[in-house]
């Protein structure tokens, strides 16, 4: 597997991020995206071994393009110089939460699990409800010493408890947040590293608890429709 060809033509695109270059190296963009769903598999595999939900899933269908909605924005810049994915037992679906992979050179890689999708008005409900009536369990997970050493609970916040919710409760800061997510710093020398997949999975698997927790607090919900 060779993960250097991926952040070598991430690196020239994120230097060249304009559409006449894209089209002139696309042989060299399907050489990456083909070791990076390499990459996937491999990593598919380790992770199936604490968590064989997401194992019936293709690679290919796991990632997100890296061509930009630039409609909205400032920086006009039609690509996205990542090569990101979510692996989760429904896909890249950001629910079920899942596994998160992305791979952007120069330290700014990372592992991440959670829920990253904030924009969703119910899911955020029904994670808060769930921490409400299970803040044990919460506290539990987030202090385990494993947990507390590598992660700390991130998320877009309110500035105060939101309207339904006791600003007392023992997780009224958390109750704060619209979306809770984790992420893991990589550096490129991990991701070239013969052994990044199994690694990778080691932090997954000491993600996976946060992950069960918050697929219970969404079991029922419905992705909107498109």
């Amino acid at each position: 597997m060779n993960t250097q060809i991926i952040l070598d033509y991430l690196t020239a695109l994120s230097m060249n991020n304009n559409r006449e270059w894209y089209h002139a190296n696309k042989e060299d963009f399907k050489k990456a995206n083909a070791a990076f769903e390499e990459l996937l598999q491999a990593l598919m595999l380790e992770i199936g071994k604490f968590d064989s939900s997401i194992l019936q899933n293709n690679p290919k269908d796991l990632t997100f393009k890296i061509v930009r909605d630039t409609r909205f924005s400032h920086d006009k810049s039609p690509y996205n110089p990542a090569f990101r994915a979510h692996i989760s037992s429904k896909g890249k679906l950001p629910v079920p939460v899942g596994y998160y992979l992305m791979i952007k050179p120069g330290g700014q890689s990372f592992l991440g699990g959670g829920l990253f999708a904030d924009m969703f008005k119910d899911a955020t409900r029904m994670v808060r409800d769930y921490i409400v009536k299970n803040g044990g369990a919460w506290e539990k997970i987030i202090h385990e010493p494993e947990f507390e050493k590598n992660f700390t609970v991130q998320g877009t916040a309110l500035k105060k408890v939101p309207a339904g919710y006791e600003k007392e409760h023992p997780q009224a800061e958390y109750l704060k947040f619209k979306s809770w997510f984790l992420e893991y710093p990589l550096t490129d020398e991990e991701i070239k590293d013969a052994g990044f997949p199994a690694r990778a999975a080691e932090i997954f698997q000491k993600m996976k608890p946060l992950n069960d927790y918050l697929n219970q607090a969404l079991a029922g919900f419905q992705m909107p429709e498109r």
